[in-house]
């Protein structure tokens, strides 16, 4: 059963914004961290952002550093990725992703969350 659920993905032009969300209401645990993560065709999934679901703190991959914010609402159980800015490079089909147990550093691996929602497509036009 899919615990995290994506949505608010689409077409857009470049420059445009756009914000996804994603509902953790499903989750059998309170995560330690949710993160983000983006596939693009014949590309390796790869971090785009993440947030320690406690202290609010953030972490991003450097291609999107301040062109995009990730936060959380504990009380709707739900994280956003909110990006500015859009070029044709960010054009993926993106993924949330939650882990359960904390961790020395930030969790940035694809490997080391637990719990992932079925992704939702953005395409960036030029």
């Amino acid at each position: 059963q899919v615990q995290l659920v994506e949505s608010g993905g689409g077409l857009v032009q470049t420059g445009d914004s756009l914000t996804l969300s994603c509902t953790t209401s499903r989750l059998t645990f309170t995560p330690y961290a949710g993160a983000w993560f983006r596939q693009a065709p014949g590309q390796q999934r790869e971090f785009v952002g993440g947030i320690l679901w406690n202290s609010g703190a953030t972490n991003y991959a450097d291609s999107v550093k301040g062109r995009f914010t990730v936060t959380r609402d504990k009380v709707k159980k739900t994280a956003y990725l909110q990006m500015i800015n859009l070029k044709p490079e960010d054009t993926a089909v993106y993924y949330c992703a939650a882990r359960r147990s904390s961790s020395t550093s930030f969790p940035k691996s694809a490997g080391v969350f637990d719990s992932w929602g079925q992704g939702t497509q953005v395409t960036v036009s030029s």
